[in-house]
């Protein structure tokens, strides 16, 4: 192999044959372990340790690195501690995710470092807004994330890189190349023939290395990043390796043919450069023995500390309550007296607009928001106030965008993804529910997002503009939902999404925009998130809804005024307020939990099972729901409005009462 170590000196190349011999060395223990059953799981890195210590050891030691399940060698570049990376292999509670997720799934901002999740792709868009952060703060950085070759075949890559070349993001692609995505060989995979291809088409930069030649990537990475931090774009450099064990050890490696092992094999990274060091006279065998006896014995001190520490103790309050970051609101009043009669849509626009000004760090994401204000025309205006830096058009790439939403919390950025549609969504699903959701619990990284969702039928919009997919979301812990009906409720709660640090699902019905108005206050005021509103008290009949429901609801309580209704507005839907549900209960003891959503699988569901759990002895009659039908919704009006639940809200009263 050949070595090109330019002006280098010895020190620096001592220093990579420490880099790189260290995860070797930590390998080769853990596959012991995993024979013992010391560790449960295992990838292996071994012979591609160049790659990750080579870049790793290439950035300034507070630029972000975003690994994967092969990338050992950039947390030890990054001197991790070995006893809490060892703690963190055996689910042990002083490891980085307090024994809630395993090997490389986790992030340290003490170390710059954003760990993988499963789904490979999504990280890449976390780098993506780790790099606008730095971009908009006129930080000189770079961020570098991993991709296999395998993984890359993810939409999640494609949009990735598109935004990253669009918004001349400062990103390095590292695109591991070793010729398998677990056991699927690339012919398989994609049809070109290297990546380096690719990053044209893309408007990128592109290059393609020698994975396992140390000093190649190192230079290369460190070159690259020199430009990129002077001239901010992406680079997509191509690194050639091979995997010499299987994707994790109990895969195997049958699939793979042998011919391959015995010609990479001659090409190990750590025996090359080892080698080349004793020829070069910069390394002495006995020198060479030191190193690793020190490394050894550093590992095995790591190793007694991380087997000495117990396995953690189940605490059901410590983790319900690390799903979310800690936040204590307090609920923020107008300044003033002055008020302005607002439709829904204003209300949101002005919540918004007084957001941007409160926020320095808050930055709005969503297609068409910029000069064209949103197909709603809610953020009409705001690149005049506050520039295209913060109010960013976006291409359609729904996924990389909530996941630089993501990157940029890393950063200390707040940001509002605006999604066209609330349907939309489903093209951004995982980086919600697996990413944003769960990167506090995980790791203690809030994703300071909120995700703006029109929502809602009645306009004739067909099945892929008219979802009501808040239960999508009311499952997944770590999210919150807020669900206002009023005007005065979307700006109060608009501005108590922005301000709390979790990431929230604001649902606005599309319906509502301009048929309703209010008058609000002129002045940034909140609303606390999880608590309900009474829009009327009564005796015979309680209703339990929220958005269009509220009005549904107002509109037959005027029609039969022989009824008392006590309607609640729940706003809040993750959390919900269980005190308000049962003081409507309570209150009447005949109930109906009505929403737009379809009935199978929708929040009214988990309403009435807790009522029935925690009530029961209030009820003269059994809880309802009334909620559209089963079906997409129809495009017809005569379809849709027998899709929606209003007409039948009416019969299910008449019904209750008479039980």
């Amino acid at each position: 192999m050949n070595y090109n170590r330019k002006e280098y000196s010895d020190d620096e190349l001592i220093a990579l044959y420490k880099g790189i011999l260290k995860p070797r060395m930590i390998e080769e223990r853990m596959l012991v372990l995993l024979r013992q059953g010391k560790v449960s799981k295992w990838f292996s890195g071994i012979g591609q340790e160049a790659i990750s210590v080579g870049s790793a050891m290439a950035l300034e030691s507070d630029e972000y690195i975003l690994p994967l399940h092969r990338n050992l060698g950039v947390f030890t570049s990054r001197e991790i501690p070995l006893d809490r990376l060892f703690a963190q292999f055996q689910g042990k509670k002083t490891g980085f995710t307090k024994g809630r997720d395993r090997s490389f799934h986790f992030g340290s901002n003490e170390h710059h470092i954003v760990g993988m999740i499963s789904h490979l792709g999504p990280q890449l868009a976390v780098a993506d807004g780790i790099a606008l952060a730095d971009l908009l703060d006129n930080r000189e950085k770079v961020a570098l994330v991993f991709s296999g070759d395998g993984g890359a075949s993810e939409g999640d890559f494609h949009e990735a890189l598109n935004v990253a070349a669009v918004w001349n993001l400062p990103v390095i692609f590292m695109i591991e190349n070793n010729g398998y995505g677990l056991s699927t060989p690339s012919n398989e995979q994609f049809k070109f023939k290297h990546f380096t291809d690719k990053g044209p088409a893309y408007g990128i930069d592109a290059l393609q290395i020698d994975g396992n030649n140390i000093v190649e990537v190192y230079d290369t990475v460190r070159q690259a990043a020199y430009s990129m931090r002077k001239n901010p774009r992406p680079m997509l450099i191509e690194a050639i390796t091979f995997r010499m064990r299987g994707h994790e050890e109990a895969s195997g490696t049958k699939y793979v043919p042998q011919e391959l092992f015995e010609k990479w094999s001659k090409k190990d990274p750590v025996e090359n450069f080892e080698k080349y060091l004793l020829d070069e006279v910069i390394l002495t065998p006995k020198a060479i023995e030191g190193i690793r006896e020190e490394i050894k014995a550093e590992i095995e001190e790591g190793l007694q500390t991380a087997f000495a520490t117990p396995m953690p103790e189940a605490n059901r309050e410590e983790e319900l309550e690390d799903m979310y970051r800690s936040f204590e609101q307090e609920v923020i009043k107008p300044a003033s007296e002055a008020k302005t009669e607002r439709r829904y849509v204003d209300a949101i626009s002005d919540g918004l607009r007084q957001s941007m000004e409160r926020y320095p760090e808050l930055v709005l994401m969503g297609q068409d928001i910029a000069e064209y204000g949103g197909v709603f025309k809610i953020t009409e205006g705001f690149v005049d106030q506050f520039g295209k830096d913060r109010v960013r058009n976006t291409p359609l790439c729904e996924s990389a965008i909530l996941g630089i939403g993501l990157g940029m919390s890393v950063k200390g950025k707040k940001s509002m993804v605006e999604m066209q549609f609330a349907d939309f969504v489903s093209a951004g699903f995982s980086q919600i529910v697996n990413n944003l959701a769960k990167s506090h619990y995980r790791w203690g990284q809030n994703a300071d997002v909120v995700v703006r969702m029109p929502t809602g039928a009645g306009t004739a919009a067909g099945p892929f503009h008219s979802q009501s997919n808040e239960a999508w979301f009311f499952h997944t812990p770590g999210l919150k939902i807020v669900y206002p009906s009023s005007p005065y409720d979307a700006k109060g709660l608009l501005n108590a999404a922005i301000e709390d640090p979790n990431p929230v699902m604001y649902f606005e019905h599309k319906l509502l925009y301009r048929s309703i108005s209010q008058e609000i206050p002129d002045d940034y005021y909140t609303i606390e998130i999880g608590r309900a509103k009474q829009v009327a008290e009564g005796s015979d009949i309680s209703i339990i809804t929220y958005g269009m429901g509220v009005h549904w609801a107002k509109q037959l309580q005027q029609e039969m005024t022989d009824i008392s209704f006590d309607i609640l507005d729940l706003r809040s839907l993750l959390p919900w307020d269980k005190e308000a549900v049962r003081d409507t209960v309570a209150r009447t003891g005949r109930v109906i939990i009505l929403h737009e959503d379809t009935m199978t699988g929708g929040i009214g569901g988990e309403i009435a099972a807790w009522i029935g759990e925690n009530c029961f002895e209030l009820l003269d009659g059994p809880v309802t729901r009334v909620a559209s039908l089963d079906t997409a919704v129809p495009f017809a009006p005569p379809l849709e409005q027998e899709f929606l639940p209003k007409q039948r809200l009416r019969e299910k009263v008449e019904s209750i009462m008479a039980f």
